[in-house]
């Protein structure tokens, strides 16, 4: 990838200062006002949300931007510090055998994590501070990776300004707050949409490796081994194209593939245990998917609380499927990976159910068509007041603890 120096520049300031300013807000906004507990927005939400639902809980109770650690931040904390066996995570017993929760966690963000936090435990800071300020490093410069490469897949049909437009949509999403904490979301958009990106440009090899890499993020990134399979088909079906060497790098296709397969040796029993009896997911389960949606829905004509998420829900995929079919004709490997990356978490049951408000970030599609409809000066003004307003609102609700995806 390649980007004029203006560009850069403009996409690096604009995210120092979204990054500056949704942070900061995040820890004023709870100065100012609370909102009412507990969170009834779930079934399950509201015995999690209490007051003293967390004094148990020693990585969410650090002071240190706090209001960017919630939620399954903890395990990501534990495997950063201590590993996956941490006496401090709970557990589950399934059929006499213990398990922690955290082999549900895929393990390269919080390596990445280990890795930056190391020098900043010279300051003097706990070591959850330094983990919480290593994890939001490393979701910040993901997503500054994912507007770089966002910049380059639009800017020839954009233009400059278009894919700075495009890069920009990325960050004011009202569910875009989760790249400012310690969640993946970051750190995958940016190994994803490079990967996608380079994969434009025909370079087979750093897009394997980032799609590897993307794999080791979230299992989700082993989809991308669909894009990088048709790139070097395309390569080798070009005319003079050089079939020899294509050969001897047909393997790479397969990386994201090795990357999982990897993971599920090491870590394969614990994590499908783990992902199946306690956060109840399963591949492509499609009856606890429509069961559990139904409860919601259900739910839903009681709690206004429960109707608001399923708005912003149904509504975050609603948009997202419809980028799929606006971008397919120019983008096809965008939508394609968009699609399963949509497909996968959506039909898995559970937790589909309950976090597809942020699943939709890792949809490209869905910044290529904000960056074209942005250039009516109507629709960018309305969409960025209407999606600020909302991203400031979920943010608060994160800050507190409250389930916001």
């Amino acid at each position: 990838m390649s980007i004029p120096g203006r560009s850069l520049r403009a996409i690096v300031l604009i995210w120092l200062a979204w990054s500056v300013i949704i942070i900061g807000y995040m820890s004023f906004a709870p100065q100012r006002y609370a909102p009412s507990r507990a969170d009834e927005a779930l079934s399950w939400s509201a015995n999690e949300t209490r007051r003293d639902s967390l004094d148990d809980n020693p990585y969410l109770l650090d002071p240190f931007l706090n209001t960017q650690a919630a939620w399954d931040s903890e395990y990501y904390l534990s495997i950063a510090q201590v590993g996956y066996e941490d006496p401090d995570i709970s557990t589950i017993e399934v059929r006499g055998e213990t398990y922690s929760k955290s082999y549900a966690f895929f393990p390269l963000y919080p390596f990445a994590m280990k890795v930056l936090r190391a020098p900043l435990t010279l300051f003097d800071m706990t070591p959850i501070a330094a983990s919480t300020l290593a994890g939001v490093l490393v979701s910040l410069l993901g997503a500054l990776a994912a507007m770089v490469a966002l910049h380059d897949i639009t800017r020839d049909e954009l233009g400059e300004e278009g894919g700075i437009r495009t890069a920009f949509m990325l960050l004011i999403f009202p569910a875009s707050f989760f790249f400012a904490t310690v969640y993946t979301e970051g750190l995958f958009v940016g190994l994803a949409f490079s990967s996608l990106a380079l994969m434009r440009r025909r370079r087979l090899i750093p897009a394997a490796i980032l799609a590897m890499l993307a794999t080791w993020t979230r299992a989700v990134g082993g989809t991308l081994i669909v894009p990088l399979g048709i790139t070097w088909l395309m390569m080798y079906m070009q005319t003079g194209a050089d079939r020899r060497g294509l050969w001897l790098r047909a393997p790479l296709v397969a990386l994201p593939l090795v990357a999982y397969g990897i993971f599920r040796i090491f870590n394969g029993e614990p994590f499908e245990v783990v992902e199946v009896e306690w956060f109840g997911n399963r591949l492509f389960d499609f009856g606890m998917t429509f069961d559990a949606w139904g409860q919601i829905l259900t739910r839903a004509q009681e709690f206004p609380e429960t109707a608001a998420w399923v708005a912003l829900n149904l509504g975050a995929i609603i948009i997202a499927v419809v980028s799929l079919f606006v971008g397919v004709r120019r983008y096809p490997m965008l939508a394609l990976f968009g699609f399963v990356s949509l497909l996968v978490p959506l039909s898995s049951g559970w937790t589909g159910t309950q976090s597809a408000f942020r699943y939709v970030l890792a949809v490209p599609t869905l910044w290529v068509m904000l960056g074209r409809f942005s250039r009516s000066v109507v629709f960018d003004r309305a969409w960025t007041t209407a999606s600020i307003l909302l991203l400031a609102m979920n943010a608060f609700l994160f800050s507190f603890d409250f389930w916001a995806g």
